[in-house]
Formats: structure tokens, sequence, C-alpha cells
């Protein structure tokens, strides 16, 4: 019997959804709701011909259907999605209801009636959607430490997508970045797997908000090697070189906890391959053609039973040298390795049809057994069944006002002061006063699409006026009064008290994100920069150019991964890396002038040099500028008084001691292993190590 939490999400999801009419068979037992969804799926999937199953196995993009959706009756698809930026005209809430229930109408317009499921990207809030909240990326999130909170934005998240008629996310995304070379680096939790697993409440979030989650990438996508990706990636889409107790302590711990604590319903393998060191490196194989990892270590080893979803025509850079050069996508060698591995369901955006005729011709031929045809729709009726979806397989547009709510929009911006972190704070700078004259600029303080980063509205992100919300230099300017601002920091600075410089990173997706990888020639001009964990020219030249004039200066970073500051942080007074926030810039201000006070810790090592990288807690030689775990806090905490408050205050301690110079050698690596060892748990290790420090 399954958890209470699949309950939960399919009563919550029948709440946002409309009935179909009375069913008229009820001797039909598939169509009975009162009978147990073993039983209802064995009698559908008998009355199935080889075509509906392959059907079910097939998910074609929403562009594809738009022109005639007749085809998702035709192709008999189990699923449509909408990639990152596919939208509706106008995008609204309403119009994406309106589309969805078309989509569904002609599924249920076959003769057994199966309702098609609907998937979208929603990361970092439904931030596909115009008007959505968009909450802080998860490098943001893993800087809270604070699970909860990640269980409410998720669970806000999934409010959002339901109210759009959509039952399925691909999120949360699990991986544990170990180079912030990465192109993906800010939409994983942290470079270490035991915080990743504290925030998978993710899940929790989701699914008993009503929307199947899908974590994400199975698995090693975070710890690919640098130059080891094809094409113009460098990293993204590479090889995780690696033996096999690693690749499980590091890469799969957090997917056998999201499938033994969460039931998470969905798994998604990575573009990436692995590459086992017992047998000699040189024999990649790709995730999706990995029968040990699919079939094998998840679905036999982990005893996951929900269903496995490939990513984007994943099966598409399976080697297959028996096809000829040229052959179109996939190969019928790409399909029969791709099911055989264990994949059930095929994202398929634009070749739906294709796949399906070639499958067929794969069973017909033996190259696939039909038993693992009917594993894989097992899988995916099984979930449809505990969604609800046959009884209630469409959307209303009744909770439009959820998206984009007042209530959605004060929890991220809570979860935007939670993510900040404090990394320097000489003199006590921070908190700023309300009444002190502020000289702004940066070209990250006024720019929302900057803020957002990737995955918003559009797959790259958008720089510019992209979304609703706030932008950094509006909040401050909606605390203090006497605020002057100056894109580059031209503008006379005379008379101001404090410079606050906010600069950073524009917004990429995926490969278009690694350093030292391809521009993206679609997206906006100020997104054809150089990926690099160094600030831009101009950004250090608005900074060396405010930090100069002003005297006492702030500077903010708005970026996914850290950006290596060394050279400029002798004149830099306070340093906040303030992540990708989102929507809300209210946020950043929250903390700025103390309304919250600064409580976010580094989730990823914060590099003194570029040559460092990669580098992460518990590396030997571990001399990072400001170590895993790493924040400062501001405001009055009172006496300490539960255990966790008590470490809290020593690592207060301990961080005041090393930025007086009195830490002591190994410091750095002290104190992000205590991080570690208090997220896995071992207050006693974290203690020591902490008073180690504080001992100098």
């Amino acid at each position: 019997m399954r958890p209470k939490l699949r309950t939960t999400a399919a009563g919550a999801l029948a709440a946002m959804l409309l009935p179909l009419p009375a069913v008229t068979t009820p001797h039909v037992a598939y169509l009975d709701a009162r009978q147990p969804v073993g039983k209802r799926v064995e009698d559908l999937l008998r009355r199935m011909t080889l075509d509906d199953k392959i059907g079910q196995m097939t998910q074609a993009e929403r562009g594809a259907m738009a022109s005639d959706p007749s085809q998702v009756a035709s192709l008999r698809l189990g699923s449509v999605l909408s990639g990152g930026g596919s939208v509706p005209t106008p995008n609204t809430p309403a119009a994406w209801v309106d589309m969805v229930n078309t989509f569904q109408t002609y599924a249920l317009s076959t003769p057994l009636k199966i309702p098609m499921l609907y998937g979208i990207d929603a990361v970092h809030g439904h931030s596909n959607v115009y008007g959505a909240t968009v909450f802080p990326h998860n490098v943001g999130l893993g800087a809270t430490r604070d699970p909860d909170l990640v269980e409410r934005v998720y669970r806000a998240t999934a409010a959002e997508v339901r109210a759009t008629g959509i039952p399925w996310d691909f999120a949360p995304c699990v991986c544990v970045s170990r180079d912030e070379r990465w192109g993906r680096a800010y939409e994983s939790f942290a470079e270490d797997p035991s915080l990743v697993i504290t925030m998978e409440t993710a899940i929790d979030g989701l699914q008993d908000g009503g929307v199947l989650a899908t974590v994400k990438h199975y698995a090693g996508d975070g710890d690919t090697e640098y130059g080891s990706a094809s094409g113009d990636y460098k990293i993204d889409q590479g090889v995780t070189v690696t033996d096999r107790a690693d690749f499980a302590r590091l890469d799969l711990a957090p997917y056998a906890a999201a499938i033994r604590k969460h039931d998470v319903g969905s798994v998604m393998p990575s573009f990436s391959s692995v590459d086992w060191t017992e047998d000699g490196v040189g024999n990649p194989v790709k995730m999706h053609a990995s029968a040990e990892l699919i079939g094998g270590t998840l679905k036999r080893g982990l005893g996951f039973d929900g269903l496995v979803i490939s990513d984007w025509e994943g099966i598409h850079q399976i080697p297959d040298p028996s096809a000829p050069a040229g052959s179109p996508l996939p190969t019928a060698g790409q399909v029969r390795t791709g099911v055989n591995a264990g994949t059930d369901m095929f994202m398929e955006p634009n070749t739906a049809a294709r796949f399906e005729q070639v499958l067929k011709a794969e069973v017909a031929s033996g190259g696939v057994a039909t038993s693992r045809i009917d594993d894989a729709v097992r899988r995916i009726l099984r979930t449809k069944f505990e969604l609800g979806l046959f009884e209630h397989p469409y959307a209303t547009a009744d909770n439009a006002g959820q998206v984009g709510s007042a209530a959605h929009r004060a929890l991220a911006r809570e979860a935007v002061a939670e993510s900040q972190v404090l990394l320097k704070n000489s003199g006590g700078l921070l908190p700023l006063r309300k009444s002190a004259k502020i000289y702004v600029a940066g070209r990250n303080a006024d720019d929302i699409g900057n803020q957002a980063g990737g995955w918003t509205i559009d797959w790259q992100g958008r720089s510019g006026a992209a979304i609703p919300g706030t932008t950094i230099l509006q909040a401050i300017r909606q605390v203090a009064p006497n605020v002057t601002y100056s894109l580059d920091g031209t503008a006379p600075a005379a008379g101001a008290d404090v410079g606050v410089v906010v600069v950073g990173e524009t917004p990429y997706a995926e490969g278009f994100g690694d350093v030292g990888g391809p521009q993206c020639g679609w997206c906006t001009p100020a997104q054809n920069e150089p990926k690099s964990l160094t600030l831009q020219p101009g950004d250090k030249a608005v900074v060396d150019r405010v930090c100069t004039v002003v005297a006492k200066c702030v500077v903010l970073v708005v970026s996914g991964r850290p950006q290596v500051v060394t050279d400029q942080l002798g004149e830099i007074d306070a340093l906040v890396a303030s992540w990708l926030p989102g929507s809300e810039g209210a946020g950043v201000a929250d903390v700025l002038f103390g309304r919250r006070p600064f409580t976010g810790r580094l989730p990823v090592s914060w590099p003194a040099t570029v040559g460092q990288v990669p580098i992460n807690v518990g590396d030997r030689n571990y001399q990072p500028l400001f170590p895993y775990g790493w924040g400062l806090r501001t405001g009055d905490h009172g006496t300490p008084r539960s255990a966790d408050a008590v470490l809290d205050a020593l690592f207060d301690t301990a961080q005041a001691r090393v930025a007086a110079g009195r830490g002591g050698a190994g410091w750095a690596a002290d104190l992000a292993e205590a991080d570690r060892a208090r997220t896995a748990g071992s207050d006693a290790r974290a203690y020591t190590l902490v008073r180690k420090v504080i001992a100098g």
C-alpha cells in the first residue's frame, strides 16, 4: 500500500478539476473508482491494443500539437508537455486551462477514454506563465537551510501549476553540483548530498499539493567532468567518471531518499553518461541507455515503482552504430536501447509519430518484449489512476487567482530574505539605516529578468522587464527615501553615505551557461556574454568606481553560482551572495535594512581563484575564499536556548574570529566539515570542529 502522500495529492488535484459525466457502464472495472488501483490497471491493460500501449508511452510537445490537436487522439498520446518558453497565446492562466482541456478532450475521444497527463518544467515557481510567482532558484533555497520553507515554496508552486490545469511538474532537480562551471549549477540545492536530501521536502510540497513530482536528472549530472561534453557544451551532458562506491555516495543518495522517504512519483534520466573506473576509463554509457542504472539500480535495487520519463529527445543521443549516417531520429537502435533500459515514457517533442512507428516495429521483430511494454504502461496507468485523472480529467479556471497571489509573493519574499548569504560585513555596515543617503549602481539593480535567471518565461530566461515583480532597486526605494541610482556608477556620488552595487550574471540555462560554452543566438543582447566565474569587465569597473568614491560600499552578487571577487574584496565593506532571487526583490531589501536578519549559509564553496574550481567540502587542501556553510548573521538572536541555537551561536563566534584573522590553520575545512556534519545529524562532531576554530 502506498503512503498517504499519493492519496493526499489525488484529493488535492481532484478539488481543482472537473469530473467526467457519470459512467454508464459501471461493470467496466477500470472506470469504477471503487475498485482498487491495481485491479483497474490490469482491467484496462488487457483491453488495450499495442497502438494504445505505445501511445501511452509517448509524450509530445504542445507546439507540435497546437495546429492539429486531433493528433493527441490519433497517436493515442499518453502525455503532452510544455518545454521552456512554450506557452499558449495569450499567456494567461485561463488560456493555459483552455489549452490543456482541449488536448484532454481529444485524449478522451479515443475508445478507451484514457486521459492524457500534461507536464511542465516549473523549477522555481510556475515561471513559464506570465504573472506567476517566481521563487529563488534551488541554489538560493539551499542557502536557507530551511526544509519547511522549501516545502511551502514547492506547495505554492503546486497550487499555481494546478490552477493552470497541469498535474505534473518536472521538478525538483536533486542533482549534487560539484563544479560551478556547470550551466545548471543553480538548479542544485547544494554541493553536498546531505543538504540536497534535507531539501527534498520539495517533493512533499508538490505531491501533497496535488502535483506529480519528478526528481532529476538521474544520476550524476552535477558530477560530470569539464571538457567531457559533446558539441559546444563543456560540462553539461558530459561524462561522470567515477567508481560505483563514490557514485552511490554522491550521485545516487538523493534518489534513494526521494524514493524511500518521499515516495516520489516520477524520475527523469540525465543527458549525461557514466564511465566506471573499475573497468577502465574510456567506455562511457549514456544514462538513457543504462539498463544497469535504470532497470537495475533504480527499479529493482531502490524499488522505484513510479514512472521513468525521458528527458527532451533523450534517446536521440544514444549511439547507434548500426544506423546509416543521416538516418531520421530516433533510430531503431535508440528506441530499442532506451525502452529496454527501463524508461517508461518518452519525451519526443516533435517526433512522436516516428517514435511510435519505430517502437511498434521493434515489438513486432522481437527487439522489445511485450512484457517490457506492459511494465511501462502499468506504471503510467497507475500514476494516472492515483492522480484521479480518470474521475477528474478536466481543469477549471476558477482558481486562476492562485497564480501570482499576494500570499505566494509574500512567501517568495520570505524565501529571498532567508536565501541571502552575508559573506563579509566589515564594521557591522549591514544592516543599513533607512535614513542613509544611498548610491545604488550596477546592471542587476533594476533588471528583474537578470534577478530571475534562466527558466523564466523563456528556456534561457530573458534580461529586462520579463516578468512583473519588484527589482532590488525598487525595493530599496520603498524603504529608503534618499536614493540615487546610476546604472554604471558614473553619476556624481557626492554626499552619499553608502554605495550599494548590484552586479552578477545574466540569464542562461543548461549548456549555454557552461563556462566556455556557446552563446545563445536568440537571447537578448545582454545574455550574449562569455559565461565566467569572475565578474564581467563592466561589473568589475562599476564596483571599482563606486567603492573608491563612496566611503562605505556594499556589493550584492546576483548570480547562479559564486563569482571570484578576491582581487576586489579589499575595497568592499559588505559582500552578499544574493543568488537568483526571482520576482520578489523586496526580500533583499528586508535583510539590507534589518527588517529580517541575515541567516543564509553557503550551499556551495566560494572559490578564492578560478584555478581552484572544482572545489567542494571534503577536498584535500581546501582553501576557498569562503567555505561551504559560511554565512554571517545579523540581528539580535537572544540567549541561545536550544541545542540548535547554541550551535548557531558557536558558528557566529567562530566566523567572527576568522574575520579577525584568528581562526587558525585549517579553519575553512573545519567550518565546512562542521556544517556538513550538522546537516547529516552529527551535532557532536560539529561542536568539536567549531570549537577547534574558536580555539584558533
